[in-house]
């Protein structure tokens, strides 16, 4: 299955203190490096977001207008950024059948990315010529819809995006309404692979504690004792 892949990595953090999620580390790498592996299968790739610094070769950095304009103006600036990067490729194809959605926020999102791929698989194989549908979404096992771990219809992603531009309701604007005229299949994925982090009691609770060396001294919270 061909897809490219959007990571958001633009919040304000605000509940952190303002310290980047996607430089807390988990298990050894960062969340933005976790989120990349991720999505590793990916034909292009783009981190949509402040200045991440340096990333593997090949994946794009794109920043949302305005700046922190929500996940509704990221995903938008993400399709912008592929569909540009696509087009300035002699004999390109143009942009992948699917784009993958991925918060950098949520350190387990690999077992979540893969159970939907292969479940996305499974429903193209046997759809053959019939509709297909738009694409999966995760859903925890709580059953809390996780808009933000999914693999989406470019094409019917790219018409909710310019529905929206068209009406002036990017900005701030809520997921699930930008992704409403789409039809998504839920998937349940594994327990934990889509908790995140908003606070830092979260961070302790996913096992992200202590310094972080990634951000310089005195970032993050204190050692526990």
């Amino acid at each position: 299955m061909e897809f490219d892949a959007i990571i958001l990595a633009g919040g304000r953090s605000s509940r952190l203190g303002g310290v980047p999620k996607s430089r807390l580390v988990y298990d050894g790498a960062t969340l933005l490096e976790r989120s990349l592996r991720a999505a590793g299968a990916a034909g292009r790739a783009v981190v949509v977001g402040p200045d991440p610094g340096d990333l593997p070769d090949g994946v794009l950095t794109w920043r949302e207008e305005p700046p922190f304009a929500g996940p509704a103006a990221a995903i938008a600036a993400g399709l912008d950024a592929l569909a540009a990067d696509h087009a300035g490729r002699p004999g390109d194809a143009g942009p992948a059948p699917f784009t993958l959605v991925l918060a950098c926020d949520m350190p387990r999102s690999a077992a979540a990315v893969r159970v939907l791929a292969e479940s996305l698989a499974v429903s193209l194989a046997a759809a053959k010529d019939q509709h297909r549908g738009d694409g999966v979404m995760a859903v925890s096992e709580d059953g809390r819809k996780q808009p933000l771990a999914g693999f989406y219809g470019t094409a019917a992603l790219q018409r909710s995006v310019t529905d929206a531009r068209h009406r002036g309701s990017l900005e701030n604007a809520s997921v699930f309404a930008l992704l409403a005229s789409l039809d998504v299949r839920e998937v349940r994925v594994p327990p934990g692979s889509t908790d995140d982090v908003d606070t830092w009691d979260d961070a302790s609770a996913l096992g992200i504690s202590g310094r972080f060396p990634h951000l310089g001294p005195g970032s993050g919270p204190e050692p526990r004792s």
